[in-house]
């Protein structure tokens, strides 16, 4: 019996801001516990929540980069239930009237075809605090810093259908997010995390299965695992004739099993209302033009800027994107020297080792000075390595540090004549080999060739030469 899988993703992400949602206390990770907490946090009587305008905004860029109709008017509703680390016993959230809704993501199918995935909604919330459980034997501590942090849930209809499709999704949404620059999206502080429901039917079937939804995976090698197990669980329960159960599931990443944790809430669970103490959030079309038509640049037309009108591949686009510091640093080299390709090259390789170091201070000027050498043959790729890394920490001058580190490359025909025939020589073997056809040693002469001229020699002409002594074409 064949089963299909139906997936579908609730992604919390945390918003760059100074402050809380509705507080003003500090909005930083890893303080002392307890530290940064209020009165609004805490729900203590009369105190009032304020909207966070600046989380507003993030929130309507996140909407805009994922082609999201935004509502001007949302609403702010009080989500019920009684844990330990809530201390008001309810989460603002936005219900029935969310920030945005109706939006798409475009991933990579296992084909290698485009998938949209739909987006359901983007909606605003406060985050709850945090139980720790490895300090003591006998109690569980609550960290409430983390309460009324600023959150928002980005929900996707059930449009993946393998664990590498929501992997793929996962990744592409954190990369949207981080060029927007909504989110840092750390996994590893909690600020990017993922909430799967996940049902199977009979192959062919069109009416969905009873689903699990599995909480907070924290990673993208444990969402794959967790999906998997998932998966294999309700195909052997149903294959035995058994029912799944409709609950909300934790994984283990010890065991890479998931286990119940409680029997799935529906909305009617959490008594929604909407919040008294907070107005509709009402949003002006001038607003939001303003942050469309600033320096705004969707995810989606800058990776179309960079295949189509730069002609770099898709992978090549999306490295480049997964970080906004090296975005930037390739367009603004661009503005430079317009050599795409070539820039792409040795960003991608080797400036995204140092750009988020304190050490990096490469100037844009500088890089364009070192591509231009490359370009002009001046120096080859070993020693642009050597001098990149160097530049990279001290900015000096490119022409001077080619000098002094004795870097430029040796172009001279009728020297590297001399080097390749000592090199044959010393070769007759491998060199025999070559004239029988096997073509592939050159690489072999080329590496000779190279170590002769520690580093320095020119490949192109080292190429031509063996082709010509050789008669390749």
């Amino acid at each position: 019996m064949e089963f299909e899988a139906v997936i579908g993703l609730e992604v919390h992400s945390q918003l760059k801001t100074k402050t809380k949602l509705f507080s003003s206390s500090n909005n930083d990770f890893g303080e002392e516990p307890n530290s940064n907490v209020s009165v609004v946090d805490l729900g203590l009587p009369g105190a009032l929540p304020v909207i966070n305008d600046k989380a507003v905004d993030l929130a309507i860029l996140a909407s805009l980069s994922t082609d999201c109709k935004i509502n001007t008017k949302s609403t702010f509703a009080r989500k019920h239930y009684f844990y330990p680390d809530l201390p008001k016993g309810y989460q603002i959230s936005q219900y029935d009237e969310p920030l945005a809704s109706n939006g798409t993501i475009i991933i990579q199918d296992i084909n290698g075809k485009d998938k949209i995935v739909r987006i359901n909604r983007i909606h605003m919330e406060e985050d709850a605090g945090k139980l720790i459980h490895d300090i003591s034997d006998k109690f569980s501590m609550v960290d409430l810093n983390r309460a009324g942090v600023p959150l928002i849930e980005i929900v996707s209809e059930p449009d993946l259908s393998t664990a590498d499709e929501a992997v793929s999704y996962l990744k592409k949404l954190r990369n949207i997010l981080i060029y927007a620059d909504v989110s840092d999206c750390n996994m590893e502080e909690g600020n990017f995390r993922c909430d799967a429901n996940i049902s199977i039917r009979r192959a062919g079937e069109t009416e969905l299965g009873i689903r699990a939804e599995i909480k907070n995976i924290n990673s993208f090698k444990f969402v794959k695992k967790a999906i998997e197990y998932e998966i294999l669980r309700q195909s052997k329960l149903i294959s035995n004739g058994e029912k799944v159960v409709q609950e909300t599931r934790l994984f283990n990443s010890n065991s890479n099993k998931t286990f119940s944790m409680r029997t799935k809430e529906e909305a009617h669970d959490y008594r929604y209302f909407p919040d008294p103490d907070l107005k509709p959030l009402i949003l002006t079309c001038e607003r939001i033009d303003l942050l469309r038509n600033s320096s705004f640049q969707s995810y989606n037309k800058k990776l179309t800027t960079y295949t189509v009108d730069y002609k770099l591949s898709k992978d090549d686009s999306e490295i480049l994107l997964s970080n906004k510091a090296l975005s930037k640093f390739f367009d603004d080299t661009l503005l430079v020297i317009k050599e795409p390709k070539l820039a792409c090259k040795w960003i991608i390789t080797e400036i995204i080792k140092h750009i988020n170091l304190d050490s990096f201070v490469l100037e844009v000027e500088n890089f364009a000075n070192f591509l231009l050498v490359l370009k002009d043959g001046k120096i080859n790729n070993n020693s642009g390595k050597e001098l990149l890394e160097k530049i990279c920490t001290s900015n000096d001058d490119i022409e001077l540090l080619i000098d002094s580190m004795d870097l430029k490359q040796e172009s001279s025909e009728d020297l590297l004549k001399e080097i390749i025939e000592q090199v044959l020589q010393n070769n007759p073997d491998e060199k025999q080999r070559l004239l029988d056809g096997e073509v592939k040693l050159i690489s072999f002469f080329m590496g000779k060739v190279m170590k002769e001229t520690k580093g320095k020699g020119n490949p192109g002409i080292i190429i031509a030469i063996i082709k010509k002594e050789f008669n390749i074409s």
